[in-house]
């Protein structure tokens, strides 16, 4: 019986999903960019009734969601980095020459810097991956 139940639930939200997808394809079907804001296509000129004034427009590019969300993220884990990569010093000269607490300071610092390492690699992948999609890379 459980397996009859498990069945109907993955059958029907299967059918959910592929309602949704079928749907937005409709609503976006045969979209011209000039009718934004038209009572021609009213699926955008309601998306663009719902942006907030200095909301961006666009998701790649120089002022793009995707760029200031990446942003901020790497900034996030930069920051976090350098901090860790501080404690790790403090906790190096305040070990008094315990072997754990070496290890353990060293650990953190040698993480810190991995973590500033990947923070810097992923701000390049991302330029080179915005870039490549047609936004502009960032300054």
């Amino acid at each position: 019986m459980k397996k009859v139940f498990k069945k109907i639930g993955q059958f029907m939200v299967g059918a959910a999903a592929a309602a949704t997808i079928l749907a937005g394809r409709a609503m976006a079907t045969g979209v011209d960019p000039s009718s934004i804001g038209n009572s021609e296509n009213p699926a955008l000129a309601g998306a663009e009734a719902a942006r907030a004034s200095g909301m961006p427009a666009d998701l790649i590019g120089a002022d793009g969601v995707f760029t200031k969300i990446t942003n901020t993220i790497l900034y996030a884990v930069g920051i976090i980095s350098v901090i860790m990569l501080i404690l790790g010093g403090i906790r190096y000269v305040v070990s008094g020459g315990d072997s754990k607490k070496v290890t353990d300071a060293k650990n953190t610092i040698m993480y810190a810097i991995i973590g500033l390492i990947i923070a810097i690699l992923s701000y390049a992948i991302v330029n080179f991956v915005i870039s490549a999609v047609g936004g502009q890379p960032q300054v």
